[in-house]
């Protein structure tokens, strides 16, 4: 608790660098994940080279992604949010395009029937029903990207990442502790943010689940 008064000032900035990370990192990756899926799904044939390439960057330690994008974005938080956004990737893509299958072909046809184009219906029938299923796979991401954040410290931009580092080389198990409990704890807080958003946007499921 004494480490936690004196720093105090250095936590908070740790942990707001942290959650800036983590959530430009998963918006990045959803809005490059969308497209992704939704060229699979219309071009079958491509659907396994995009899950191949996808699967493929999440195998790559990040020890050798993030070195490789420095010569190009620099030591900056932006190399960071790239590697994570590609991390990310092989779980938003696959959870996008489960969730439009799940959609019944019943559904799709009643609403052509109805006059809907292709838009109206990705946009107003097949996203809302798919929502379950993607938040799952947000779910996931977003935690595993919690995680992830902390390797940031190879370039000076990993949040709690750089505490978790610091008390490594100095031995210092008050900030170490501190920050590997933060990561916990915001793990927890964004996952049931997460939660709480997918129960506002479907709040058909509740009466399912009831």
């Amino acid at each position: 608790m004494d480490y936690v008064t004196d720093r105090q000032q250095e936590i908070v900035e740790a942990t707001i660098q942290h959650i800036g990370i983590t959530v430009v990192s998963v918006v990045l990756g959803l809005l490059i994940a969308f497209p992704l899926a939704l060229l699979a799904r219309r071009v079958p044939r491509l659907e396994s080279a995009i899950l191949g390439i996808t699967t493929g960057i999440y195998t790559v330690p990040s020890l050798a992604l993030f070195p490789l994008l420095v010569p190009f974005t620099g030591l900056t938080a932006t190399t960071v949010v790239i590697g994570l956004a590609l991390y990310a990737l092989t779980i938003l893509v696959r959870s996008l395009l489960e969730g439009l299958r799940s959609v019944p072909d019943d559904v799709r046809e009643s609403a052509t029937g109805l006059g809907y184009g292709r838009g109206q219906l990705l946009l107003k029938v097949e996203l809302p029903l798919a929502l379950p299923v993607v938040m799952a796979g947000l779910r996931v991401a977003t935690v595993s990207t919690v995680a992830l954040t902390t390797v940031g410290s190879l370039v000076a931009y990993g949040g709690l990442g750089n505490l978790i580092k610091d008390g490594v080389l100095t031995n210092f198990r008050a900030e170490l502790f501190t920050a590997s409990l933060l990561c916990v704890v915001l793990a927890f807080a964004l996952d049931a943010l997460l939660v709480l958003v997918q129960r506002m946007l479907t709040p058909w499921t509740r009466g399912v689940r009831a």
